[in-house]
């Protein structure tokens, strides 16, 4: 406790991700609780210092969303990722920075202000959960909890030279507001290893009636064996997406390291039409439903977001549905003659973090703030399970992640695959210079 206190004393000044913490005397007597305490009641994180993502509800602790609207909210319960980290031992020192409400892939907002990336603080750490990518790339934190509804685990992860998973939708029970039967948002694991992410996975997985989603078995670690012979189908561009120069030179390095571990690498992808109308059409029905009462006192972009969803016919709505499962089974059908999916994390290394987001990729505009992060939304929508690890520097020293995408369910076997790779490159070793 004192090392971690003492690197967030340090570094944070300059990073911004940790923007609510618990007083020093506070956490280090909980520390001294956690000394104390039998061995028999200790759980696998037993006295891991954690911060969590500043739209989980932490009892008695600020919880603002990202938004003024709530700078002075403090809850009366913990939402349910809270207690499995309490549960298992962890001792909650903190929040981690978000955009409002969580929308978006770059982390800023008005109340705290941005979140800037270790590896050079010009630049975005990605988002949402950017607070959290940054405190663990700096040290500040073991590891970290993040959600995911377009990209916010796997970017950051890329941006910053983390482990970033996407589990199935249910593998991490949430019992948060909404519709509780939506698998487009899910919670995920940020950490520097792929054992840090199994294991804080572990911790946060199994079932809870309060999700129906949530799975029945628990997660039982990362699959054994080696990956030899595993089929890996290959993508430059998930279905011709404007990708940076730049990312794509640092990635075609990295098909030698998949065959290298005895992997059969084929340029192959599953047929991605009609996902941006289906993502950007249920996640504009989601936000409707959650921010239509405050929609004039949300950022821009967000509000944006708002009134399309308010816009919508039900033919488009249903079209979307239709098209949710489309993708599903054709992302299925690829994975029976594929073990797994590769390709990019993102689409851009990481911008100014001046920026709410870049104005053109490879010389195509966007036309909005959810266009850029598309090869990550349109892996969401076909609702399988995604790891963002790390693929290599860009010729200035900015991250580039490569994301593995698995069969439903398959956790345990894309771990297994992303150990192996992260083993065979050593890029999880390398750290941010503060």
């Amino acid at each position: 406790m004192e090392a971690h206190l003492a690197r967030i004393a340090d570094v944070n000044p300059r990073v911004n991700a940790i923007v609510t913490l618990l007083e020093p005397e506070l956490a280090l007597a909980a520390a001294d609780a956690a000394d104390r305490a039998p061995s028999a009641s200790r759980g696998m994180l037993h006295g891991l210092p954690v911060a969590v993502k500043d739209l989980e509800d932490t009892a008695g602790m600020r919880t603002t969303y990202g938004s003024p609207l709530f700078a002075s909210h403090v809850p009366d319960a913990d939402s349910l990722v809270v207690e499995r980290l309490g549960g298992a031992g962890a001792i909650v020192i903190g929040k981690t920075n978000t955009p409002e409400f969580g929308a978006g892939s770059q982390t800023f907002n008005a109340v705290f202000g941005a979140t800037r990336n270790p590896w050079d603080l010009t630049k975005t750490p990605g988002g949402s959960s950017g607070g959290a990518a940054a405190a663990v790339a700096s040290g500040m934190l073991p590891f970290a909890d993040g959600s995911d509804l377009g990209a916010s685990v796997r970017n950051p992860a890329a941006m910053c030279n983390l482990v970033g998973l996407r589990p199935s939708p249910g593998r991490i029970p949430d019992h948060g507001p909404g519709d509780p039967w939506n698998p487009l948002p899910v919670l995920g694991p940020i950490a520097r290893t792929v054992e840090d992410v199994a294991l804080l996975l572990s911790a946060l997985a199994g079932p809870d009636p309060r999700d129906p989603l949530s799975l029945a078995e628990p997660f039982a670690g990362v699959a054994e064996g080696d990956v030899r012979g595993l089929r890996i189908g290959w993508s430059r561009d998930v279905g011709g997406l404007p990708v940076d120069p730049a990312v794509t030179a640092v990635l075609e390095q990295r098909r030698a390291t998949l065959a290298e571990l005895g992997c059969l690498v084929e340029e192959a992808e599953p047929d991605f039409g009609g996902a941006d109308e289906c993502f950007e059409v249920l996640r504009g029905v989601t936000f409707a439903g959650a921010f239509k009462e405050i929609l004039h006192e949300v950022k821009p972009t967000l509000a944006g977001n708002v009134r399309f969803g308010l816009s919508l016919t039900p033919e488009r709505i249903a079209r979307a549905y239709a098209l949710r499962g489309e993708l599903y089974a054709r992302m299925r059908e690829f994975l029976d003659a594929y073990d797994v999916f590769a390709a990019p994390v993102t689409q851009v290394p990481a911008f100014d973090v001046e920026l709410e987001f870049p104005a053109e990729i490879a010389g195509v505009r966007m036309g909005s703030y959810l266009e850029w992060f598309r090869s990550c939304s349109r892996i969401t929508v076909t609702s399988h399970p995604a790891v963002a690890v790390p693929a290599g520097f860009t010729a200035d020293g900015l991250p580039v992640g490569l994301q593995l995408v698995g069969r439903s369910r398959g956790e345990a076997e894309l771990l297994r695959l992303a150990r192996a790779f992260t083993e065979a490159t050593g890029l999880t070793s390398r750290r941010p210079e503060l």
